[in-house]
This record gives structure tokens, sequence and C-alpha cells, in this order.
């Protein structure tokens, strides 16, 4: 399995970015997926999850209202719409894979066994 993550850039605090990745495989639609984020001198921190329908999110409360996870299986990707930006957005973007199974509430990382690469996303004041 291989993703790859891309959308990220340089973005004025207020404004919006997407995010994308693109999944490799035939089996994208049975797995729930994730975004995670890393900023400088931080741990990762979760951002959104999606179950493989798409029909469940959840959400960190910080992005919460601002930030829209969402998949099209046809096409083995998944989106993170970031909007209303803030400069404690800033991080490198990770997107992963995760279990089959959807449950409520913030996921562990070690849940999710694939990783993307991660994009940049910088946000200017």
């Amino acid at each position: 399995v291989q993703l790859q993550a891309f959308g990220g850039g340089l973005v004025q605090a207020g404004g919006s970015l997407r995010l994308s990745c693109a999944a490799s495989g035939r089996t994208f639609s049975s797995y729930v997926m994730g975004w995670f984020r890393q900023a400088p001198g931080k741990e990762r921190e979760f951002v959104a999850t999606i179950s493989w329908s798409g029909d469940n999110t959840y959400y960190a409360d910080s992005v919460k209202g601002r930030f829209t996870i969402s998949r099209d299986n046809a096409k083995n990707t998944v989106y993170l719409q970031m909007n209303s930006l803030k400069s404690e957005d800033a991080a490198v973007y990770y997107c992963a894979r995760g279990p089959k199974y959807w449950r409520v509430g913030e996921p562990a990382s070690n849940e999710f066994r694939y990783w993307g690469q991660g994009t940049l996303v910088t946000v200017s004041s």
C-alpha cells in the first residue's frame, strides 16, 4: 500500500487549502482513513478520520467546524478541506490508512498501519 499526499503550500491566515491523498491498491474502500499533522518541535497529532463508506467522520476539537474530511472510493483518494486556516495549523500533514472497523472517538496513531510521506502546510499571518 502506498499513500501519496499532496496539495500543501503557503496560504495566508484565514485562507483555504485542500489536501489530497491518493492510495494504491484495490482495497482502499474497505478501510478507515485519517489525517494527522506534526508541527516543528511538536508531537504528531490527530486531525480527522473517516469511515470506509464516508458516512462517519470525526475531528479533533482544534479543527472542528473548519476542516472537512471526505473520500472518493472510486478514485482511491481522501481529501482534507481546510478553511479559516490559522497560524497554529501550520504543519506537515500526513494521511494514513487505518483499520477496517469504525469506532467513535479519537483514534490512536498506532491504529494506522500505512502512512504517506506528508505535505507541508505553511500559514502566514
